[in-house]
């Protein structure tokens, strides 16, 4: 996206104030609440402002407040401190990490898991490598981070199988078993079961 795109985007000019970039922001994404495109159209344009601003600073064109991270308007005279906002309840790290799901982004998946999981009562070791796939699709068409995506399905599979696993023993000490004639252990289905409800989870509440 173009420096000049960016700016049409959020309705403003290359004059306009670090506030006033924030809050043609905050404004848009107000307005375009649950269209998920929309909101990334408008976060990118306002990235490609701040980078903007951010190269101008370092090569000394623009001077910058020292209250703000990013470019700014030279100000002649120190500003009057802004108030202190609160603390956020959840660390930044962990933002960066947790999704809020739509309906849509968890009944269609839901729905793929739990088909899976009958699946996994006869081919356990079949429903969870197909588990790990859609895990990372649905997670990768959120931020288009492969690799990230990647790592959160093998840790979610990783403490599935880990969890599921000892649920399963524990369940076959007491000498649960399965209502029907199978080859497959019980310690195999509760295992594969687990592990794909996890992958639900990760892949609604995560991104």
């Amino acid at each position: 996206m173009s420096d000049q795109n960016a700016y049409d985007t959020l309705g403003l000019t290359e004059s306009s104030s670090f506030e006033d970039i924030q809050e043609a922001r905050n404004r848009l994404l107000e307005g375009c609440a649950g269209d998920r495109k929309q909101a990334e159209v408008i976060e990118a344009a306002y990235d490609a402002i701040l980078m903007e601003r951010l190269r101008l600073r370092q090569e000394g064109k623009i001077k910058v407040p020292d209250r703000i991270r990013f470019a700014e308007e030279a100000a002649e005279a120190p500003l009057t401190p802004a108030p202190a906002k609160a603390r956020p309840a959840r660390p930044s790290w962990l933002m960066d990490f947790v999704d809020t799901p739509s309906r849509e982004d968890l009944v269609w998946p839901g729905v793929i898991f739990v088909a899976l999981a009958g699946i996994g009562l006869a081919l356990p070791s079949l429903a969870l490598a197909v588990g790990v796939g859609c895990t990372i699709y649905f997670l990768n068409r959120k931020e288009y981070r492969f690799w990230r995506s990647m790592l959160l399905t093998l840790i979610a599979l990783t403490v599935g199988l880990a969890v599921g696993i000892t649920i399963g023993q524990l369940a076959a000490s007491q000498g649960v078993q399965l209502p029907w004639e199978s080859a497959v252990d019980v310690v195999q289905v509760i295992a594969a079961a687990f592990s794909l409800a996890l992958f639900w989870v990760v892949s609604g509440f995560l991104r």
